[in-house]
């Protein structure tokens, strides 16, 4: 099994800021499987840089303000 990341994450509620969207239409938008944005917003699974980038640029917001890493 894989070891959770430290990396965490506010996905769930930028989701349902930007009108409830779904983890599905998130997938779609940032072109990965519906599993795979649950793997990332339950920390199980941290995504590429560019898939990082491409979720911070669907809610229109600074990658820091989605992904966070403890010190």
């Amino acid at each position: 099994m894989a070891k959770p990341t430290k990396l965490t994450n506010d996905i769930r509620a930028l989701r349902f800021a930007a009108g409830e969207m779904t983890q599905a239409e998130l997938a779609e938008r940032i072109g990965v499987t519906r599993q795979t944005v649950i793997a990332i917003e339950q920390g199980k699974y941290s995504p590429s840089l560019e898939v990082a980038f491409k979720i911070a640029r669907v809610f229109d917001v600074p990658l820091e303000q989605v992904f966070q890493y403890p010190d």
